[in-house]
């Protein structure tokens, strides 16, 4: 007999009752895509860990007063929390987030990669830098989409409500950002093979 496992909704259910396994079971889910999103905006480990660390305080706190709705999903609703709560950082620094690997953390050792030689893994492992220098160099909102988009796996209509901006701006930033980097290809004459 084969377990269904619980949804979001269950567990939150659970945990309302309760069941802090339940909870555990919904951060264990989500953790890494909300975390690696802070940490691409932030661009600072142990900021990146103090921000998700509030960012699942506030969940809790919500979820305990009963203001969660269930209209959205958890996982988008988490990540508008997560969203917000970077921007009220950049806003207080005013800091501008880039997306640049550190020695302890890099995107792409998180991403489904198929096993290859040592060779198209240096290859690959360079193209992802190339990649990512050019994303830095795009403007603020271009990047913020990209990194929603690519990152955090959210959905243009996702994009577009986190930002509040309409679904054609969002669509238009990311193409924008298309033909930025494209352009900066084409002018540093990068190889990303």
């Amino acid at each position: 007999m084969q377990v269904t496992p619980l949804n979001d909704q269950q567990l939150i259910a659970l945990y309302l009752e309760g069941d802090e396994r339940a909870f555990e079971t919904l951060l264990n889910r989500h953790q890494q895509k909300i975390y690696t999103s802070i940490y691409l905006f932030v661009k600072d480990q142990s900021l990146a860990e103090d921000i998700f660390q509030e960012v699942f305080i506030k969940i809790i706190d919500t979820l305990r007063k009963g203001k969660y709705n269930h209209e959205g999903k958890f996982l988008q609703w988490a990540m508008r929390i997560a969203y917000n709560m970077c921007v009220d950082y950049f806003r207080r620094t005013k800091r501008r987030p880039q997306v640049s690997p550190t020695e302890t953390f890099d995107i792409f050792d998180i991403l489904q990669v198929s096993d290859d030689n040592a060779e198209q893994g240096i290859i690959r492992s360079q193209t992802h830098d190339k990649i990512r220098q050019l994303v830095d160099q795009l403007p603020p909102e271009q990047r913020e989409v990209v990194i929603l988009r690519h990152y955090a796996d959210m959905s243009f209509k996702e994009i577009a409500k986190l930002t509040r901006v309409s679904i054609n701006t969002a669509l238009g930033r990311m193409r924008y950002a298309l033909i930025n980097i494209r352009k900066m290809v084409e002018e540093k004459e990068v190889i990303l093979q």
